[in-house]
């Protein structure tokens, strides 16, 4: 096995309890306060609540609402008789759906932090790594291969934390060393997608990762991007094209953005408080705070807009009939809509983290050939002095995966056990035509993973007793960054650096003493 699509370096040393959220929920219903364990001592002190994490339904003064966990961890769930039943999308075995982002900037907040959260759908069988990248310096002048073409390095790069597909370069998310975190959309408008193969929504996510500091400053790397290089090429492992325009929605500590394209143009919102979500359609109406400077002039001569009273993006730009995929990513916005209104005042780390298990909303997504295969929840406090905190699951299915933390610091490496095999010049995305062949690209911790599912599946005893290891892993974590955050837990640069990886390996271990 050879060296990774674009040769980059690969490790280096540079509350409450949500809904369908299974970290705080037990089985009946019940909900448990959130303890850290010294070792496996049960009986240790709760820390504060720096991550928010707490035991009620609904953010204070509003009407408090019970919810009963389905029939294992963070499955859906159900609303108690009285209460009113959040109106949720069906998902449908032939209804096509794709990814939600969510944003919570206070005072939407528990706490003063800026929360990021999103479930990447995609092809129920296709693998997502979670890989680290450190900060870099390259040759000025020197070129970049991204998935399908070259673009111009920039002299320095920041570290990155990305969850992504792994056949491709970019990622579907992720994070870098300076709190800023992006997650993409795919979405579909009158602009006409390109048949020529370019960047790849999920590449400018990267790329903006590497080269911003901020939010707003990542917003102007993609759009400089997207002028100079376009987007386009098939965005799945298959020798059938796939393609797509993107939105975006890029946090950092003070303040989130969502950037809508539709071609080269494009429309971008700030939100500098309150919660936010985006689910594969254009959602800009006439609040646009930045645009491209002929989007307007454009959609006039094409007869969209006929240059007289307020211009609203969505609706300008929108297909007047959408495909089957649109239409169902409307109902799961406007799920994620109620569901983070519901929370208004009290969204934390895990209320986010339930919301991405939720499945009766298709937010957790598992519908026909797609499902979610990798979530992602950071947290980013508004004190520059306190570190944000990233969790990742690099495995399918967030209601029975673990999200583990990642903090960047002096030390971080790779975790092996979620870095897919390369396969170097015979990669079938590398080799033309592409993707006549498939490989296997599961990691240590994917293989462990799918035996796991299928012991839950089989042996209902064994299986909620895997369960329960996945619970007290992940509360481990959440405690154990809590203490962090108050101060209370004062780990070596080291113990910092190597925190997912720990985790990590600590996960595998359960799911190989379980087989």
């Amino acid at each position: 096995m050879g060296a990774r699509v674009g040769q980059e370096a690969r490790c280096g040393s540079q509350g409450r309890s949500a809904p369908g959220s299974g970290a705080g929920a037990r089985p009946g219903g019940k909900r448990r306060s959130c303890t850290l364990r010294s070792g496996s001592d049960p009986e240790a002190e709760a820390l504060p609540g720096r991550l928010g994490v707490s035991a009620q339904w609904g953010g204070p003064g509003q009407k408090r609402r019970r919810w009963h966990p389905g029939p294992s961890w963070g499955l859906g769930g159900r609303e108690s008789e009285g209460n009113t039943v959040l109106g949720m999308a069906s998902s449908s075995p032939d209804s096509p759906c794709s990814c939600d982002c969510f944003v919570s900037v206070p005072p939407a907040s528990a706490i003063p932090a800026v929360i990021f959260a999103k479930n990447s759908d995609r092809p129920r069988d296709e693998v997502q790594e979670v890989v680290f990248v450190p900060a870099g310096s390259h040759t000025p002048g020197s070129r970049l291969q991204c998935t399908y073409i070259e673009v111009e390095q920039v002299s320095k790069t920041h570290a990155v934390i990305l969850s992504r597909p792994s056949w491709l370069w970019g990622a579907e998310m992720g994070a870098n060393e300076h709190g800023v975190c992006i997650g993409n959309e795919a979405v579909w408008t009158k602009e006409q997608v390109g048949e020529g193969e370019a960047l790849l929504g999920m590449d400018l996510l990267r790329l903006a990762l590497e080269r911003s500091s901020s939010a707003q400053e990542a917003l102007h790397v993609i759009t400089g991007l997207l002028e100079r290089y376009g987007q386009g090429g098939s965005c799945l492992e298959d020798p059938a094209p796939f393609s797509y325009h993107n939105t975006f929605l890029l946090a950092d500590r003070t303040e989130a953005w969502v950037l809508e394209t539709a071609g080269r143009l494009w429309a971008a919102q700030r939100i500098q408080e309150g919660a936010r979500n985006i689910s594969n359609q254009l959602s800009i109406g006439t609040d646009i705070s930045v645009q491209h400077p002929e989007l307007r002039t454009h959609a006039q001569a094409k007869g969209w807009w006929d240059g007289q009273g307020a211009f609203d993006f969505a609706q300008v730009f929108s297909l007047t009939q959408q495909p089957v995929r649109m239409e169902a990513a409307k109902a799961r916005f406007r799920a994620g809509q109620e569901l983070l209104q519901q929370w208004q005042g009290g969204i934390t780390a895990e209320v986010m983290m339930g919301i991405l298990r939720d499945k009766e909303s298709g937010i957790c997504m598992d519908s026909g050939g797609f499902r979610t295969t990798a979530s992602m929840v950071s947290v980013l406090p508004q004190d520059p002095t306190q570190p944000c905190v990233h969790f990742l699951t690099a495995t399918p299915d967030p209601s029975r995966s673990v999200f583990k933390p990642f903090i960047f610091g002096v030390g971080v490496a790779q975790a092996p056990q979620v870095l897919s095999p390369t396969f170097g010049a015979q990669d079938p995305v590398r080799t033309l035509p592409r993707f006549q062949t498939r490989v296997d690209r599961r990691h240590t911790l994917y293989r462990g993973h799918q035996a796991a599912l299928g012991l839950m599946e089989s042996d209902q005893d064994r299986g909620q007793q895997l369960q329960q290891k996945q619970q007290d892993l992940e509360q481990e974590g959440l405690k154990a960054t809590q203490g962090l955050l108050a101060s209370e837990w004062a780990p070596s640069l080291q113990e910092l650096g190597s925190l997912f990886q720990a985790f990590v390996k600590r996960e595998s271990q359960a799911y190989a003493s379980a087989s």
